[in-house]
């Protein structure tokens, strides 16, 4: 639609009678004298020139051989005048449903550069259908406020749905610009293991183009979005075909224990279970069977399990904890997340050794 950023919606609209009074104006003649040359009755060139009486074909041909330009450009013109006619009556529907805009998290939206503010209620609620890739709010709530099985089951769902349907819809968006080879997955198991050795490195600008540009040529487009208020999820996990996967990450991952474990999780999901599903994992994880196949995934990638017995026998110590990742060569605050989530360290203890991120949004 016409960018009217942070203005109103145009209350007026040329109609092609504009361009034919024109054009009797330069020639000197009058709508009786037109509807001779034509062989139209006076009344419907009167309704021709008012927009009553729609340029057809036959009229434009007409309106070639009497006023000049092509019959091409007559029609373009109505063409035109009947789009925009339509959109200014759509708008003014639109503006009626405004209500919806209140079930989103539209300052985010904003915010995030998701859509564009727009002053004209009409307008933002179209800006937001089009975000949204759909034609109606009935079709909207049937796609974006039913996704992830798992995740409906969750009272979280009837507080956060629209705001998790608006995240998941950017992941897709920002997924589907990802030209990804074809999914590879003994590549991708490879890729994992590669990316247990990235966990070292302390600045997302180092570790993330080459874990998105390793996962992209192996099939699978990796996404990181920030999450709107009222979006407990810390990532996604879908087929976006038969040879493309999505692992969507939200920025509420505030250290590196909590982004690694959340990416080998989505990681599992893709590995281990069927393509028709779709995974949304909320931030505190839910208790079902994929959930925690996907959770044991992720523990065994990052710490193997032959290194548990060592894990959980050490004395947890900053020296010890160093030292035992060096050995298996991942990140010491992966190290103590598992220790604490193993309940062998208090949650207060060694949080030093996580490295916290701070995402571009939170910089702003």
């Amino acid at each position: 639609m016409t960018d009217l950023n942070h203005a109103q919606a145009p209350d007026w609209i040329s109609v092609p009678g504009d361009t034919i009074a024109d054009r009797l104006d330069e020639l000197g003649w009058t709508q009786k004298e037109l509807a001779e040359r034509l062989g139209y009755t006076t009344k419907h060139v009167s309704q021709l020139i008012t927009g009553k009486a729609a340029i057809t074909e036959d009229t434009a041909l007409r309106l070639e051989h009497v006023l000049g330009s092509t019959a091409r450009f007559w029609l373009e013109r109505e063409a035109q005048y009947r789009e925009a006619l339509a959109r200014q009556e759509e708008l003014e529907s639109l503006a009626a449903k405004k209500a919806w805009l209140k079930e989103l998290p539209i300052q985010d939206m904003i915010r995030f550069g998701w859509i564009k503010r727009y002053y004209h209620k009409g307008q933002q609620v179209a800006e937001c259908m089009n975000f949204f890739g759909v034609a109606s709010i009935d079709a909207w709530r049937a796609r974006y406020t039913r996704v992830g099985a798992a995740f409906r089951a969750s009272p979280a769902f009837d507080r956060n749905g629209a705001a998790v349907g608006a995240w998941l819809r950017q992941a897709e968006r920002q997924a589907a610009t990802v030209d990804c080879a074809t999914f590879d997955k003994r590549g991708f198991t490879q890729v994992l293991e590669e990316a247990r050795a990235l966990t070292n490195e302390t600045e997302p600008e180092a570790f993330l183009p080459i874990l998105s540009e390793s996962c992209r040529r192996v099939g699978v487009a990796l996404v990181l979005e920030p999450a709107p208020r009222g979006c407990p999820i810390s990532g996604a996990a879908q087929w976006l075909g038969k040879n493309k996967a999505m692992i969507a990450l939200s920025l509420r991952h505030k250290t590196n224990d909590h982004l690694w474990f959340s990416f080998f999780h989505e990681a599992g999901h893709i590995t281990l279970h069927a393509k028709r599903l779709q995974f949304i994992d909320l931030d505190d994880g839910l208790d079902d069977e994929q959930e925690r196949e996907a959770d044991a995934f992720a523990q065994d990638h990052l710490i193997p399990p032959e290194a548990l017995v060592e894990l959980r026998g050490m004395l947890p110590s900053e020296a010890a904890v160093r030292a035992f990742a060096a050995r298996v060569g991942i990140a010491p605050g992966i190290v103590v997340g598992r220790l604490q989530n193993e309940g062998l360290l208090p949650w207060s203890h060694l949080n030093k050794l996580k490295v916290r991120y701070v995402w571009p949004h939170e910089a702003r």
